[in-house]
């Protein structure tokens, strides 16, 4: 008869080196189980907001006319059908569209404070990229000098996460320095004047009961901030503001793109 071999005897090595191994394996499926849930989050609140674009945005297509476009009247880039959004959610106040970003195009909300659509769809669903919003503080007609607009910087470019692209890409701004806001009867157009990496306590947050030499002040202020390469437009004392913020990584900083208000058009 064969002698069988002794088995071996695991050493302490050898069980340090297992135990790893299991960590390792607990590390990675953990990992995998956040990665699922983020894209699974992600994938959730892109669904809803294209499946909302597709029911309340009607494009328009371009004029044909054999004009220069500068002698073409100027028309808004869509309708937006704000009795059927706010059947949904009677808190839809607007519409934001911008022109230079790949899907930048939502509905915009009030609520009674700045912290219920942090995480909130438009839908009333939870979702890490929550719904854009002004500030609480605002008049809803976005008709204050400066209304503040905030939205998540998503990481797959979704709500505001390409709007650092106004200062990190010179293309962008060349591309369309214009943005619209829809409110129902009517079609605002901003021409964008600044943009730039501010703090959370920065005076760009400030807001004002009306037009005069402080907000003066503030224009030339925050034209003073702006990163962008090109130049912009001048500003005075009767321009409306907007001022679209969102998150840059960094708890004690934000982003910001402002735009005066160069046209109001009446819509249906």
């Amino acid at each position: 008869m064969a002698n069988k071999k002794p088995k071996k005897k695991k050493t302490a090595g050898d069980i340090v080196l297992s135990l790893i191994l299991v960590a390792a394996i607990c590390v990675f499926c953990y990992a995998a189980f956040n990665l699922f849930h983020i894209y699974t989050e992600y994938k959730k609140g892109t669904d809803e907001y294209n499946n909302l674009v597709q029911m309340a945005v009607t494009e328009k297509e371009p004029d044909v006319e054999m004009k220069p476009a500068e002698e073409q009247p100027l028309k808004p880039p869509m309708d937006i059908d704000f009795h059927t959004l706010q059947s949904v959610n009677p808190e839809v106040i607007g519409w934001i569209y911008v022109e230079a970003l790949d899907g930048v195009n939502y509905p915009v909300v009030q609520a009674a404070d700045n912290d219920k659509y942090l995480h909130l769809t438009y839908e009333g669903n939870y979702n890490f990229a929550g719904t854009i919003f002004i500030d609480y503080e605002n008049s809803s007609d976005f008709n204050d000098c400066n209304t503040l607009v905030y939205g998540h910087n998503m990481k797959n470019g979704s709500m505001f996460g390409q709007l650092k692209k106004f200062t990190e890409n010179e293309e962008t701004f060349n591309k369309s320095k214009y943005f619209w806001i829809f409110v129902p009867g009517k079609a605002y157009r901003y021409e964008i004047i600044s943009a730039y990496t501010t703090s959370v306590n920065s005076d760009t947050y400030t807001l004002f009961k009306g037009p005069g030499e402080e907000y003066l002040q503030y224009l030339s202020t925050i034209k003073g901030y702006s990163e962008l390469k090109q130049e912009t437009a001048d500003t005075n004392i009767k321009d409306k503001i907007i001022t679209l913020s969102t998150c840059t990584g960094n708890e004690a900083t934000r982003y910001v793109v402002q735009g005066k208000r160069v046209d109001t058009i009446e819509t249906e």
